[in-house]
């Protein structure tokens, strides 16, 4: 199984972090975010890895070098302009028919070799891992037509699906990518659907966290120690 790390942000929001290190490598406990991912996806039979660069991209190289610490082979793709997160892509050589894609500071207890197989299972063009999320209103929420109340809700909790930043992707896909913009994959996805491409879901209940502040660093660092992934 073949797997593209996302790691080429510069992580703005855990400023200022990240005027030092690249994010993948905050550490969580002992070891940094992307090496505690690595060892994740090497135990799901992940063999080789390809890790899309960017910002501070001699700091990880340095890290992971090509990966024999770890018992699998690591590549790297470095982009000189920020393409954004489905961007990367375009710039990788020798892909598998189907390849997992993660984002460098994915911190879950997702079983990824579940979800390859899944992709698979479901021949898809496009497997997204998602997430239930509930945001809880503080107002109440109504509804309405032509000027009309329809519906009331008193401060209702509205769930949603959110994307985990987590996918499994066929490499006939990179097609619809272009050369040298920046491209996510948000815009992936609504190329595949407006050309009626296979998109599927995986949905997981596996913890998951979005480390987008110092808060939710710190957050995820008091989970991942009482469950010593660390």
């Amino acid at each position: 199984m073949q797997t593209i790390i996302l790691a080429g942000g510069r992580g703005i929001r855990l400023d200022p972090y990240t005027r030092i290190l690249p994010k993948p490598l905050i550490p969580i406990g002992d070891k940094p975010i992307a090496d505690i991912l690595v060892q994740q996806l090497k135990s799901s039979g992940v063999e080789e890895i390809i890790m899309c660069l960017g910002y501070l991209a001699d700091f990880i190289k340095l890290y992971f070098q090509d990966g024999s610490h770890f018992g699998l082979d690591i590549r790297y793709s470095i982009e000189t302009a920020p393409l954004g997160t489905a961007g990367p892509l375009k710039l990788v050589a020798d892909l598998e028919d189907d390849f997992l894609v993660v984002n460098g500071d994915e911190l879950t207890t997702l079983d990824f070799g579940a979800l390859y197989g899944h992709h698979i299972a479901m021949q898809a063009d496009m497997t997204v891992a998602v997430h239930k999320k509930a945001v809880h209103s503080a107002f109440g929420v109504l509804e309405i037509k032509d000027g009309q109340v329809t519906a009331y809700s008193e401060k209702p909790t509205i769930n949603y699906w959110a994307s985990m930043g987590i996918y499994v992707i066929n490499k006939r896909v990179i097609s619809l990518i272009p050369e040298n913009e920046r491209f996510d994959m948000p815009d992936l996805v609504k190329a595949l659907l407006s050309n009626h491409a296979p998109v599927v879901s995986y949905e997981s209940e596996d913890l998951w966290f979005d480390i987008g502040t110092p808060a939710d660093l710190e957050k995820a660092k008091e989970v991942f120690r009482e469950l010593k992934l660390s």
